[in-house]
């Protein structure tokens, strides 16, 4: 009689506080609905904005979009208690879950994708999808990443970076960053809180912006060129995905053309660019993903110019899921599909775990 094998229980995280919140719901929607159920056993849990973590049904995935967005608050609260081993018990007062073997974070932004999640699971001994504590936490902050690649040399655009409360005058930044520059949070992303500055009568409110989103904002140079992206897998030795360009019919790639208005932006995938440029754009991703100590998975966000120079603008270390990010339809169109690459990610989680394991923690 042939045996059963066990499913592995997966936690898939969502939610969270930041700003980011409503995208991250529907990047969980996503995993859940391309993970392999034969193989893996799924458990929601959602994290509303004040913090508190919930249990839920697939109901409220599917019941949920960007223009209605369920509350989770109409759940009930849960705890993740440490069981031994690598396993998490999900308890509330009115129900107590089977144990948990890995957790999947769809977290973006602050509270979430910055190295805090990633720090409890760790400390809770539990594997779990995507980058480390380092590698969160570095990815997340624009200011510190950009200086990681200065010192990696790796190609940057020029940039301040500035505290609430500092003094920031326009005439020096203008003069060394010259017109338009973008000013935007550093622990953000989905170009939550970003302006294009033109002029000296937009500055202030950019930056008042940015600052409510952030206690430290970036002021960065605007680069002339495409816009490419191209998606990393894997721990010590990572794949690199063909990459793909985007071409906003905004102003900008922001808010509004990545989710909310379905014509605010093209994706060509694969980008058309000649083999010698792509093999030059994979070097420099899996340069920048190892130089931030990354794991698991990111997006290499990247700007491509007319003269043929590529200058890194961005990692994501948890990249979207939803139905037109990028992370996704590049390994699809790289011969990797969602259900394998969710797959993937997980025994990557595991990998790791078991390899971290074998560390000695005593002489």
């Amino acid at each position: 009689m042939k045996k059963t094998m066990k499913k592995i229980r997966v936690a898939i995280l969502f939610g969270g506080k930041s700003a980011e919140h409503e995208v991250s719901i529907q990047s969980a929607k996503n995993v859940f609905h391309s993970l392999d159920k034969s193989k893996y056993q799924p458990f929601l849990i959602g994290i509303d904005k004040k913090g508190a973590w919930h249990h839920l049904n697939e109901n409220y995935l599917l019941e949920s979009s960007f223009s209605h967005q369920k509350s989770l608050q109409d759940s009930s609260e849960v705890s993740l208690v440490v069981k031994g081993g690598n396993s998490l018990v999900i308890t509330s007062p009115s129900e107590s879950l089977e144990n948990i073997d890995v957790v999947f974070p769809v977290l973006h932004g602050p509270f979430g994708e910055d190295g805090t999640v990633q720090g409890a699971l760790q400390l809770m001994n539990i594997p779990y999808v995507g980058a480390g504590v380092l590698g969160s936490a570095v990815g997340m902050d624009k200011d510190v990443m950009k200086r990681l690649f200065r010192d990696a040399g790796i190609p940057i655009a020029k940039f301040f970076s500035f505290k609430k409360g500092e003094k920031i005058e326009f005439i020096a930044v203008a003069k060394e960053l010259k017109l338009p520059f973008f000013i935007k949070p550093a622990n953000l992303g989905s170009s939550i809180g970003v302006n294009k500055v033109h002029n000296e009568s937009e500055f202030d409110s950019a930056i008042k912006k940015a600052f409510a989103y952030d206690n430290k904002i970036l002021i960065e140079e605007y680069i002339d060129g495409r816009e490419i992206e191209i998606s990393v897998l894997g721990n010590e030795n990572p794949l690199v995905s063909l990459p793909g360009e985007i071409i906003a019919n905004h102003e900008f790639y922001d808010y509004d053309a990545k989710y909310l208005d379905e014509h605010g932006a093209d994706l060509k995938v694969p980008a058309d660019m000649s083999q010698e440029e792509i093999t030059e754009m994979q070097i420099l991703a899996k340069k920048t993903f190892k130089t931030l100590c990354l794991e698991g998975m990111a997006r290499i966000d990247c700007f491509f110019t007319k003269d043929g120079r590529f200058y890194v603008n961005e990692v994501n270390t948890i990249p979207g899921f939803t139905n037109i990010s990028m992370y996704p339809k590049l390994w699809e169109a790289s011969g990797i599909s969602y259900t394998e690459l969710i797959d993937r990610l997980i025994q990557l989680a595991i990998e790791r775990y078991e390899r971290q394991k074998q560390l000695r923690s005593s002489l």
